[in-house]
C-alpha cells in the first residue's frame, strides 16, 4: 500500500517565494476600441458551429444599438473585471451601448471599485493554476481566480472601505443601485478613480447608468455592510443600513416599462440573467400586458442539460414569457473570448452613434421619490 500522501508528492515545501515576487505582472485591460473586429466577425458569418452563432449574436447586439427605443441591460457574471474586460465595460458606457447593469458583487465591488481604490489584479505563472500550491498562497494572503491573483489584505481595504461608506450615511434600506451610486459619490469626494483611472462603477455614476447588483451581500460589500451592522448592534443602535433587493427589482422593472423595447446582452448566466429575465414577466403588477425582451443574447460555457438557469437557453425563457424568440442567440464560448469581438463589432459597426444617453436614474428616481419620502 502506497504511503500516506504528502504535499511534497504535488508540488515544491514551502514556503513559496515572497509575495512582492508572486504579485508581479498585472491583468492588462483590452482596448475594443483599438482592434476593429468587423472583418473578422463577419467572415465568421460563412462558417460552422459557435463562430456562426457568435456572428448572429453580433448582429443582434447592432440591431438593439440601431433600435433608438431600444434600452440595452447588460448581465454580468463571473469574474470579467479581473479578467482584463474592465476598459472594454466603460467604452460601452461611454458610448451609451449600454443603459442599465445587473451584475454580481464580485464585477462592481470586489475588482472594479478595489482596482478604483488603486488596487490591480495579477497574472498567476502557469504552474498555479495546477490547484497545488493553494495552501501556501492562503498563508501569503494571496487569492486566485483560476490564473489571476489578488492581494487578500488589499480587499480588506475595500471591505472597510464599505463599512465607511455605509456608516456615513442613513440608517435606512437602500437598492444596491443607491448604494453603488454612493460608492461613485465616494470616489469623487475623495480624489476620484486611482490606478488607471478608469472604472465601470465610476463611470456610471457620472452617467446616470443604474447599476444593480441583486445578491448585494455576496461580494465585498457583504463583508463592509456585516461589519457596519455589527458596530450599530453592538452600540445599541437600532437602526441600520441594509440592502432592499425588492426595491432593485421594483426599479429594474420599471425601466422595463417605460421603455418600448428592451434588449438584454447577458455574459455568463446566474441571478444578473433571471432578474432582468424576469422584467418581463412582472408587467401585469404595472397593471401592462407582459412583452417579452425584444432582443436577447448570452455567452455562456454553462451547459443546458442540467436545467439550472445558467445554461438555459433563451428560447426556453420564451415559455415562461421572458425572451422573443425572434431576435435572440446562445454563444456557447468562454466570456473573455466572445466578449471582445461581440462588443467590438457593435462599437466598430458604428449604430450608437446618435442613440440617446438615457441616464435611466434621473428616470428611477422621478417614480420612486414618492417611495422614499414615506419612510
Amino acid at each position: 500500500m502506497r504511503a500516506k500522501e504528502t504535499q511534497a508528492d504535488y508540488g515544491p515545501p514551502h514556503p513559496l517565494p515572497p509575495k512582492e515576487e508572486i504579485l508581479n505582472e498585472t491583468i492588462r485591460h483590452i482596448d475594443i476600441t483599438r482592434h476593429n473586429v468587423v472583418p473578422l466577425v463577419e467572415a465568421m458569418g460563412g462558417l460552422a458551429f459557435s463562430s456562426r452563432d457568435l456572428n448572429r449574436a453580433c448582429r443582434i447586439y447592432d440591431k438593439m444599438l440601431a433600435d433608438k427605443e431600444c434600452a440595452v441591460i447588460l448581465c454580468l457574471a463571473g469574474s470579467m473585471v479581473s479578467a482584463g474586460m474592465k476598459h472594454l465595460f466603460v467604452t460601452l458606457l461611454e458610448s451609451n451601448m449600454v443603459d442599465a447593469i445587473v451584475s454580481t458583487g464580485a464585477n462592481i465591488v470586489d475588482q472594479d471599485f478595489f482596482e478604483a481604490l488603486g488596487f490591480k489584479h495579477y497574472i498567476a505563472p502557469e504552474e498555479y493554476k495546477s490547484g497545488m500550491y493553494d495552501d501556501g498562497l492562503r498563508e501569503l494572503m494571496i487569492d486566485r481566480i483560476y490564473d489571476t491573483f489578488i492581494d487578500e489584505e488589499e480587499l480588506r481595504v475595500c471591505d472597510d472601505t464599505v463599512r465607511d461608506i455605509a456608516n456615513e450615511l442613513e440608517p435606512r434600506p437602500y437598492s444596491s443601485r443607491e448604494f453603488i451610486w454612493e460608492m461613485g459619490r465616494w470616489l469623487e469626494n475623495n480624489g476620484g478613480v486611482k490606478g488607471d483611472g478608469v472604472s465601470l462603477l465610476y463611470t456610471a455614476y457620472k452617467k446616470d447608468v443604474p447599476i444593480y447588483v441583486p445578491a448585494f451581500s455576496d461580494c465585498s460589500a457583504g463583508f463592509g455592510l456585516i461589519q457596519h451592522q455589527k458596530q450599530r448592534i453592538e452600540a445599541g443602535e437600532s437602526t441600520m443600513l441594509g440592502h432592499d433587493s425588492a426595491r432593485d427589482f421594483y426599479e429594474l422593472c420599471l425601466i422595463k416599462d417605460k421603455h418600448p423595447s428592451t434588449g438584454l446582452f447577458m455574459v455568463g448566466g446566474g441571478v444578473p440573467k433571471n432578474f432582468a429575465q424576469d422584467t418581463a414577466v412582472a408587467a401585469d403588477i404595472f397593471g401592462k400586458e407582459p412583452t417579452m425582451h425584444k432582443y436577447a443574447i448570452q455567452v455562456t460555457v454553462a451547459d443546458a442539460r442540467d436545467g439550472a438557469l445558467s445554461g438555459s437557453t433563451l428560447k426556453e425563457a420564451c415559455s415562461w414569457g421572458k425572451v422573443d424568440i425572434a431576435e435572440e442567440q446562445m454563444v456557447f464560448a468562454e466570456a473573455t473570448i466572445a466578449l471582445p469581438l461581440i462588443a467590438g463589432y457593435g462599437y466598430h459597426k458604428g449604430s450608437w452613434k446618435g442613440r440617446p444617453e438615457r441616464r435611466l436614474v434621473d428616470l428611477i428616481e422621478e417614480h420612486v421619490k414618492p417611495i422614499a419620502a414615506s419612510r
